[in-house]
């Protein structure tokens, strides 16, 4: 006998423990601003992501290390204005969490104030461990991120699996327990074998959310631009394209140019 999907009118992070609970999967896309995250939130996505892969995605760099705290806020606080269900999770950016506990509650208590983030996120594990434990001491709920951890990209110098080895691997499952041991209230796993995904997220209670790593975890995430394919040369195995916007918005922009030129558009009815 099948059990009743519950309606959450706001999803909290009470929400996802429950939806762990009861079985339901967690879906969960990113958002940078305005538009986009009115169209995601009135879609029904549980969770959104300002995540720091804006950088990448809204300003073009190569990694996701330049965005800045301040740029982080920015977009931030565009997306809580259009969000009336979802819960919005906001990434802390490299260089406001890492060097000291002080510094990252500085940087998650300033998300908090200045965009009215529902809740932080943040990459690592047990080096972070005090970090994490300062933020959550001042009411600042956290999720953790493991496996492939954008941030440390120069220090991986690769964007590949993590944790085949066993070694890693069972450093992973040690560091995911005590992020749920901390009180993180879920933890992203991206890029890791399908398998140890499942594992970690069998072994603790709260939300395991994965990007690239199985379908026997709580729920999954993808970055919105690259699912409905206004990116293009993304092309990572995890990735499903649910639309081909790229090639639609540019198809509509040659036509938009063609008619300017030959002076179709404005039409009698499209003037005043």
């Amino acid at each position: 006998m099948s059990v009743a999907k519950k309606e959450y009118k706001r999803v909290t992070v009470k929400s996802l423990i429950e939806m762990k609970s009861n079985k339901e999967k967690i879906s969960m896309l990113t958002a940078y601003d305005y538009t986009m995250a009115k169209i995601v939130d009135g879609a029904g996505i549980d969770v959104i992501l300002v995540g720091d892969s804006a950088s990448n995605v809204m300003a073009g760099h190569e990694t996701t290390l330049p965005i800045t705290l301040d740029q982080m806020i920015y977009h931030a606080s565009s997306v809580i204005r259009a969000i009336h269900r979802a819960l919005v999770v906001v990434d802390l950016p490299f260089g406001s969490y890492q060097s000291d506990p002080k510094e990252a509650l500085r940087s998650a208590i300033r998300i908090m104030k200045e965009s009215g983030g529902h809740a932080v996120k943040m990459e690592g594990g047990k080096e972070v461990k005090d970090s994490i434990k300062r933020i959550l001491n001042a009411g600042i709920p956290v999720m953790g991120h493991l496996g492939l951890t954008p941030q440390s990209i120069y220090k991986f110098g690769t964007y590949t699996v993590r944790a085949k080895e066993e070694e890693e691997a069972i450093r992973l499952k040690k560091d995911a327990l005590m992020l749920e041991k901390a009180g993180c209230f879920a933890i992203v796993l991206e890029k890791i074998p399908a398998k140890l995904a499942q594992e970690v997220a069998e072994s603790i209670s709260i939300p395991v959310i994965g990007i690239g790593a199985g379908n026997g975890v709580d729920g999954q995430v993808l970055v919105t631009h690259d699912m409905v394919g206004m990116t293009h040369e993304f092309n990572p195995r995890f990735l499903r394209r649910y639309m081909n916007l790229y090639e639609e918005m540019t198809n509509a922009f040659i036509k938009y140019g063609e008619d300017v030129k030959s002076g179709d558009f404005p039409n009698e009815k499209e003037q005043y």
